[in-house]
């Protein structure tokens, strides 16, 4: 399986890989583990879905939300290891979704990003997860997705 041939079928292409916007930096290597900070649902610098699911977002514009951040940890893992054919699979995916009080379809908000895992690295994409509301997320985005990835040796 070849992941970013997958990709290209699906019509998608990686954006630029997200610069850190704070004391951080977007991926960290320890052994066969490679960490991904949280990525939101910008393109290039220009965010792509920002407000509360259940008040400016739907679950379905929050799902695609949460594909952007998937896209966007993928241009940080291929900027990381070279190339999206270094990942044996997908380990964590944490999901947080911003929304009103008491919502709780997050699991259905985060499949975006899940969803597109699978679809770029097959069984590899399968993962554990948590997917959970908060009251806030960074520049006002919709969701954040953060990744633990293993590395072929």
């Amino acid at each position: 399986m070849n992941p970013e041939a997958n990709l290209t079928a699906l019509g998608l292409t990686l954006p630029l890989p997200p610069a850190a916007a704070g004391s951080y930096v977007p991926t960290v290597r320890t052994g066969n583990l490679l960490y991904c900070a949280g990525t939101i649902c910008m393109i290039n610098g220009q965010m792509t879905h920002s407000g509360q699911v259940g008040k400016e977002q739907t679950v379905e514009s929050a799902k695609k939300s949460a594909e952007i951040c998937a896209l966007n940890t993928l241009a940080n893992i291929k900027a990381a290891l070279g190339s999206l054919d270094q990942v044996a699979r997908i380990v964590m995916v944490n999901g947080f979704v911003n929304a009103i009080d008491s919502f709780s379809d997050s699991p259905a908000v985060i499949n975006g990003a899940s969803d597109l895992f699978v679809k770029v690295f097959g069984d590899a994409g399968k993962h554990a997860r948590a997917a959970v509301a908060v009251n806030g997320l960074p520049r006002g985005s919709t969701t954040e997705v953060q990744v633990v990835v293993e590395v072929k040796v």
